[in-house]
């Protein structure tokens, strides 16, 4: 499967065979970046934010998931989890989307701003690959990413939501994660294409390069 970086916390996931799906279009207006002109088969949303909602940007979907659930479309089976605390509905602002293609699983954390509970984890499932917010503003600081890298103990850590020379939005930048992982300066790849057969036994961070500028 492929996973391609939009910026902010935008992502397509292709397999063939299977549903594609986008996470968390922006408004570009808003977050930076160019404007997107995607096509996918499912768009998920993890909160209500135009830099995370904006459907807009997405053309050909046919299923738009909003909260948490349980899912099965094209062959691709999704779970979304409630975190984060209350809105001011009393609602919880935040769904995290696990996607499993074939055994192949990827956790969107969305704007994840606190370590998940143990609850929370365990409807998660084993996580092959974390999608994780790494710049604070909503989402997590570079410290929390860090702890929450260390509770999911995915096999591949791509981070997302950090300040980019494209990005409008008050974000720390990705180094102050990459410190706190332990790790020197990484190179970024267009997209990462994995195999089940292809994880690292160890976690590794992948950083991607955004593709929309």
């Amino acid at each position: 499967m492929e996973i391609t970086w939009y910026g902010q916390s935008c992502f397509r996931l292709t397999e063939r065979g299977s549903a594609s799906v986008v996470t968390d279009p922006f408004d570009h207006k808003v977050a930076g970046y160019g404007a997107l002109k995607l096509k996918s088969d499912i768009v998920t949303i993890s909160h209500n934010a135009p830099g995370h909602n904006f459907v807009n940007g997405v053309k050909g979907y046919k299923h738009l998931l909003d909260g948490p659930g349980e899912y099965e479309v094209g062959g691709v089976f999704i779970t979304g989890v409630r975190t984060n605390g209350k809105n001011q509905t009393g609602q919880l602002r935040n769904t995290l989307y696990v996607f499993d293609y074939d055994g192949i699983t990827i956790a969107h954390l969305g704007d994840l701003r606190e370590v998940p509970s143990r609850s929370q984890v365990d409807a998660l499932g084993e996580v092959n690959i974390a999608l994780v917010p790494v710049g604070g503003g909503g989402g997590l600081s570079a410290a929390r990413a860090a702890e929450v890298v260390g509770v999911l103990e995915p096999k591949l850590v791509v981070p997302m939501h950090y300040a980019t020379p494209d990005g409008k939005l008050s974000l720390d930048p990705l180094e102050k994660f990459i410190k706190e992982m332990g790790l020197g300066a990484l190179e970024a790849e267009d997209s990462l294409k994995i195999t089940k057969s292809s994880l690292p036994d160890d976690t590794r961070v992948v950083v991607l390069e955004y593709q929309i500028k």
